[in-house]
């Protein structure tokens, strides 16, 4: 008797397994649509993270200790990559809109111990907080005068060449974890 529903339960399965594959994926928590211009004054949207590897990380050209401490191990990853760097850039999203024009963030960025051809963004207030909601990035002002901080998330973002969210690097590690990390990510 069981061998004559043997058939029965092969066609079930294989019917479950056809309603898996086609059934709707659910979307990545991390990652969406913004709008912001470049370091050069250029308008641009999520779709500039298409067709690269792409380390998103959010901060601020006044931040004493995280942000250029990111980037510089950033900078180290990538030239750990090798020839794979070709397909890795770097964004680095300004969470300090008031201070962070293009001209401030071309300017940062342009620091030999940071990544080579990194692209700042930067918006209107309305505009960063969108795109911080986009990848779930927590960020508020600290103090009062010129001399204020801005708390924040500490995460970069590893998007696909898709613009999709693939892992997160936390803050913390070293270079060499974080090129692992993305050699991994590339090989699939």
């Amino acid at each position: 008797m069981f061998r004559r529903k043997l058939p029965l339960i092969a066609a079930c399965l294989a019917g479950l397994a056809l309603l898996a594959a086609c059934a709707p994926q659910p979307k990545s928590l991390v990652g969406g649509p913004f709008q912001l211009v470049d370091q050069t004054g250029k308008p641009v949207t999520e779709k500039m993270l298409k067709g690269k590897w792409t380390a998103v990380f959010f901060g601020f050209t006044y931040c004493p200790d995280v942000c250029p401490t990111t980037l510089q191990v950033l900078a180290q990853a990538q030239d750990q990559l090798g020839p794979k760097a070709k397909d890795f850039q770097v964004v680095f999203i300004s969470v300090d809109p008031e201070r962070d024009t293009p001209a401030q963030l071309a300017n940062y960025l342009s620091g030999s111990a940071f990544p080579k051809g990194t692209i700042g963004l930067t918006g209107t207030p309305a505009q960063v907080a969108v795109a911080a909601k986009a990848y779930r990035v927590f960020y508020e002002k600290s103090g009062t005068g010129s001399d204020y901080l801005i708390n924040h998330s500490t995460p970069t973002y590893l998007m696909d060449p898709k613009g999709r969210f693939n892992r997160v690097l936390p803050f913390g590690i070293g270079p060499e974890e974080v090129a692992r990390q993305i050699s991994d990510a590339m090989r699939g």
